[in-house]
């Protein structure tokens, strides 16, 4: 799980496959007899955590193994691990050697990732990353993404374009071709990421989240509470998705699994 920086920075871009790349927004099993159950789904994270990737790649497991069982919706919702970024962001190797002690140090745990990644279908090459993005921009986009349809597709497309690409996803111009690519009219993105747009939403659906006592991402929020905190297993989530959505015995309770940042 990657844990915010409260102060400047506690873990940042770090910590410890699914089917096609896109989750749909709203994930139906089963046809015919209808679902059992619908849910509602907040999941909490930051384009720069590269456990929320993997978070969201397990996710997609654990909606196939829930099966007809529920009907689950899912949104993206915004955390910023490095709320005091400056708004240019920091170079990469100064970022990490900072707050790691080394650089040295900081590649071995790159390394633990791409491990991870690779077992999960995705690729990190942090190689390509040269700076450290503020992204209060891009969790702007993701929420006008969510009325246009396409945010689950915004989403990975951002995942992509910083850890698979290199892309500096802190620059507007770059925010709208990753935008685009991903089916949102450039317009609409140029629109919202103007001056202040969507910025005080954003900040106070952070900070609803974070009175939830979510210190880390990725999380993964059911009826209200935290059903899952970090990337855990999919059979650890499907059984969390369960009993929110109803289906399992006994009060719900808050599954983790080691992907937190």
């Amino acid at each position: 799980m990657q844990r915010s920086e409260i102060k400047l920075n506690v873990l940042g871009e770090d910590g410890a496959t699914a089917p096609a790349p896109g989750l749909s927004v709203l994930h139906r099993h089963g046809a015919g007899s209808g679902p059992k159950a619908v849910l509602g789904l907040d999941v909490v994270s930051d384009v720069i955590c590269p456990w929320c990737w993997v978070g969201k790649r397990r996710l997609a497991k654990a909606l196939t193994l829930l099966g007809d069982e529920a009907d689950v919706r899912v949104h993206w919702r915004p955390y910023q691990l490095n709320p005091a970024m400056p708004k240019e962001g920091i170079d990469r190797r100064e970022y990490r050697t900072r707050k790691f002690g080394s650089w040295e140090y900081s590649q071995t745990l790159d390394a633990r990732l791409v491990a991870v990644g690779r077992s999960e279908g995705l690729d990190f090459n942090f190689d390509r990353i040269s700076r450290t993005p503020n992204t209060l921009d891009a969790h702007r986009l993701i929420r006008l993404a969510e009325g246009s349809g396409v945010q689950d597709a915004v989403v990975e497309a951002l995942f992509r374009a910083y850890f698979a690409d290199g892309v500096d996803i802190g620059l507007r111009e770059h925010l709208v071709d990753v935008a685009a690519s991903a089916g949102m009219p450039a317009a609409d993105a140029e629109r919202v990421l103007g001056p202040d747009g969507g910025v005080a939403d954003v900040l106070a659906e952070e900070r609803r989240y974070k009175g939830m006592g979510i210190e880390g991402v990725p999380a993964f929020v059911a009826r209200g509470a935290i059903a899952v905190s970090g990337a855990a297993d999919p059979r650890v989530m499907a059984g969390a998705f369960r009993d929110s959505a109803g289906g399992g015995e006994g009060p719900p309770a808050v599954a983790s699994g080691a992907g937190t940042t």
